[in-house]
């Protein structure tokens, strides 16, 4: 291949066996490359080199603009194991062509850790902490659930064990294990409850399999949480409308939600549970409700929920243009047009009205726009004196309608 059409980057992913546990490409690939980006761990591994050594610094847009102005020469990137796998050849395929840099992978951590318990990897959840929340844990605990989780350093094990006593998971078996596949390899075991293991390695994995106990609340990821589920002041979609919404709304892998007067988020929650990838932005106006966004999220699982304290439609300004929007009420003002606006052709419009003067926008906006429009009143079963009867709640009125894309331009010349 003539060196123009070579790829100037390699990726190099490397274990803790070091330089002896590398192949033959990878080895001639150090060997030829004028710079050598690393951590310290692994540009200790190099000894003496020809190359020039950068350390890899935060913040990561710093490191990647010294990487960058090195494009089209021969450089190197040391990763940990995998680079794709939760790792830093993941974040520069989104920077690179793939015809600029190629990937040679050592086996991840999760492959060793599963090749040493004995499991198969395809009935573990693979989960990282590096540069995450543990809260994010929370909505893969289930009972004898799997879960392999790349630790932030030292005090990660302790975080989790403490996380799972509070979920009430707390019997739950805990294997910390440590410089996989090199000289300093160990495994250590505990129970979450009794998390008696002195802090280790900065380089670890932490094994779980779930056990819960009369405590825990395992959550479903379907849609339709129990209201107690959720902290609220009353202002939240309840759960059978939620459930509707959120099938109306069809969550998919990676796509971007607003929840537009979020009040207790439970929305945005609930989208970010069904779906891997997904994103959500929570809108509310109220301080005291976005500080109930941000407990929900934590609790069951979803930290990385964007929660905006605004007034729509002023906090539209500046982010991504959503799949998919959720009004919760407040119709008037603008807010539906800019959010319809902002939506993506092909998106999702989901609104929910309780008051007369809502109620008269949707039926307006139906109208005109179409999608499909419902009235929906529940009658719950509750005590009337020694007897039961059926108390109605408030009828809400349900909307929905999928954006149309623009119609194709008729080409010059073209009959009409």
């Amino acid at each position: 291949m003539p060196a123009a059409d070579r790829p100037w980057l390699t990726v190099v992913g490397i274990g803790d066996g070091g330089l002896s546990s590398l192949t033959g490409e990878a080895l001639d690939a150090i060997e030829g490359a004028g710079t050598i980006f690393g951590g310290e761990r692994h540009l200790a591994m190099l000894g003496e080199t020809r190359a020039e050594t950068v350390l890899w610094d935060k913040p990561f847009a710093d490191a990647l603009d010294r990487l960058m102005a090195r494009a089209g020469t021969p450089t190197v990137v040391l990763a940990t194991g995998d680079p794709m796998w939760f790792g830093v050849g993941a974040s520069l395929a989104r920077h690179v062509r793939p015809g600029e840099m190629r990937v040679l992978p050592a086996p991840s951590a999760f492959s060793l850790a599963a090749a040493k318990l004995g499991w198969p990897i395809q009935t573990a959840t693979c989960l990282t902490v590096h540069g995450r929340p543990v809260d994010q844990l929370s909505r893969h605990l289930f009972p004898a659930e799997r879960l392999l989780i790349l630790s932030e350093g030292a005090g990660s094990p302790r975080e989790i064990a403490r996380l799972l006593t509070s979920r009430g998971f707390g019997q739950s078996r805990l294997v910390v294990l440590e410089h996989l596949g090199g000289e300093r390899e160990a495994i250590r075991e505990t129970i979450a409850a009794g998390y008696d293991l002195a802090d280790g390695a900065d380089l670890n994995l932490v094994a779980v399999e779930c056990v819960a106990g009369r405590a825990a609340t395992p959550r479903p990821t379907v849609a339709g949480l129990p209201d107690d589920a959720f902290v609220h002041d009353g202002k939240m979609t309840k759960r059978t409308l939620r459930a509707l919404a959120i099938a109306a709304l069809e969550p998919m892998p990676g796509a971007l939600l607003w929840d537009i007067g979020a009040g207790a988020g439970s929305i945005a929650v609930e989208w970010l549970r069904a779906a891997p990838r997904a994103r959500a932005v929570a809108i509310e106006p109220k301080p005291e409700r976005c500080a109930m966004i941000a407990e929900n999220a934590a609790t069951l699982g979803v930290p990385e929920l964007l929660i905006i304290e605004g007034q729509a439609p002023q906090a539209y300004a500046g982010l991504d243009a959503p799949d998919a929007i959720f009004i919760g009420g407040g119709l008037s003002g603008g807010v539906f047009e800019a959010a319809w606006e902002a939506l993506k052709p092909g998106g999702r419009m989901v609104a929910h009205a309780v008051t007369l003067e809502s109620e008269a926008i949707l039926i307006d906006l139906h109208g005109r726009l179409g999608g499909e429009l419902m009235r929906i009143a529940i009658d719950r079963a509750e005590t009337v004196g020694p007897f039961r009867g059926f108390k109605p709640a408030m009828p809400v009125i349900h909307w929905h309608l999928s954006k149309p894309y623009p119609r194709p331009q008729a080409s010059p010349g073209q009959a009409g």
